[in-house]
C-alpha cells in the first residue's frame, strides 16, 4: 500500500507529526510512505528511514507572486502519477485539503469539528474526530494512525525512539562543544515577538549555570539578539548560520536544550535531548512533558481558537525557575 502524508508546515507541527511513523511502519512494515512538505522545511524529513519520499511544494511563494500557481500545480499533478492509494492531510488547511485532493481522491483528514478551516474537511474521504484543543501531538499521531487501522498510545510517544537524522556528525561545529563541559542550546526566536523570552532574561539564565552557552538564530533580528546575549557574557557564544542537518547534530550533541515555544526546541523532543520549552501565548499541551522534557508556563489563560498575540506573559517566568530546572535535568 502506497500513501502520502500532506504537512507542509511549520517545523515545530512537522516534528510532532513525525512521531507517528516509526509506530505506523512498526505495525504495517508493507506501507510505502511518501511525504509532501514545503521545501524550506524538507531538510528536517531527511534520513528517516521511515520515509520513502520527501516531496517537496512552494506554496508559501503564492502569496507573493500569484504567477507561480500553474509551476506548482504541475509538480502535484505529477506527484499524483505515483498513485496513490491514500493521502493523509494532517495539516488541516483549505491549501492543504485542496492539494491532497489534487493528489487522490481518497483523501483522509479532520472533521469539520476538529479543524480550523472548517471547508477542507469537505475534500475528505475519510473523517476523523478529535477535539481541536486536545494535545497537539495527538492529534497528529490519530490522523496519521487512524485511517491505517494502528493504534498508538500514550506511552509508545513517551518512550520513542529518536526521528530526527542527520548526515554528518559536528564536523568543523565540534569546537564549540569543549570536552569536559556541560553545552545548553539556546533557541531565543520563534514567529511572534510575543512567544519570545525577553534577551535580557536569557542572559541571567546563562550567567546563573555553570555551562557551555551556544546561541543559535534563524534571521536577522535573531542574529543581533544573540550577538547582544554574548556581549554581555564570557559564558555565551552563538554558533553561525546552520543548516537542518547542522542543526540536528547540534541539538543531538546538547546536554539540554532552553528555548522558545518554536520548531527547534521541540525537535530538540524528537531527538530525545533534554529540553525545557517556555510558553506565554501558546498552549502547553502542544508537547508531551516526560521526565527530561519540561515546560515552564506564564499565568495567562488561552483559548485554543484564538490565540492572544499581544500577550507578552512570558516575561513573567522567573530566570530562577529556569535555572533550577536546568540543573536538575543536567
Amino acid at each position: 500500500m502506497k500513501i502520502i502524508i500532506v504537512k507542509l508546515s511549520a517545523l515545530g507541527d512537522i516534528v510532532h507529526a513525525m512521531v507517528a511513523l516509526q509506530f505506523v511502519k512498526q505495525t504495517r512494515p508493507d506501507l510505502i510512505i511518501d511525504w509532501l512538505v514545503e521545501e524550506s522545511f524538507a531538510g528536517v524529513l531527511q534520513g528517516n528511514p521511515d520515509i520513502n519520499q520527501v516531496l517537496t511544494v512552494n506554496l508559501k511563494s503564492l502569496k507573493q507572486h500569484k504567477t507561480h500557481f500553474f509551476k506548482e500545480l504541475k509538480k502535484v499533478r505529477q506527484y499524483a502519477k505515483n498513485n496513490y492509494d491514500l493521502v493523509i492531510d494532517a495539516q488541516g488547511l483549505i491549501k492543504s485539503a485542496i492539494t491532497s485532493r489534487l493528489l487522490s481522491p481518497n483523501v483522509a483528514g479532520f472533521d469539520k469539528q476538529s479543524i480550523r478551516e472548517k471547508p477542507a474537511s469537505w475534500l475528505y474521504k475519510t473523517q476523523i474526530s478529535y477535539p481541536y484543543d486536545a494535545n497537539t501531538i495527538d492529534r497528529n499521531v490519530t490522523v496519521i494512525s487512524q485511517p491505517l487501522a494502528v493504534k498508538i498510545t500514550e506511552q509508545q510517544i513517551i518512550n520513542k525512539a529518536p526521528f530526527l537524522f542527520y548526515s554528518n556528525e559536528l564536523g568543523a561545529l565540534s569546537s564549540f562543544f569543549p570536552v569536559g563541559k556541560q553545552n545548553i542550546i539556546f533557541v531565543i526566536g520563534s514567529t511572534w515577538p510575543s512567544r519570545n523570552y525577553p534577551k535580557e532574561k536569557y542572559l541571567k539564565v546563562i550567567q546563573g549555570l555553570a555551562a557551555n552557552s551556544l546561541i543559535i538564530w534563524g534571521n536577522t533580528e535573531e542574529k543581533l539578539t544573540a550577538d547582544w546575549i554574548a556581549s554581555q557574557t564570557d559564558k555565551a557564544t552563538v554558533l553561525p548560520k546552520l543548516n537542518f542537518d547542522q542543526l540536528k547534530a547540534v541539538l543531538a550533541h546538547a546536554n539540554l536544550v532552553i528555548g522558545n515555544d518554536t520548531g527547534p526546541t521541540h525537535m530538540a523532543w524528537g531527538i530525545n535531548t533534554p529540553s525545557i520549552t517556555l510558553f506565554g501565548p501558546t498552549p502547553v499541551n502542544r508537547v508531551y512533558q516526560t521526565a527530561s522534557n519540561k515546560v515552564l508556563k506564564s499565568s495567562s489563560i488561552i483559548n485554543h481558537f484564538k490565540l492572544d498575540k499581544n500577550d507578552f506573559s512570558i516575561k513573567e517566568i522567573k530566570e530562577d525557575d529556569i535555572i533550577m530546572l536546568a540543573k536538575t535535568l543536567l
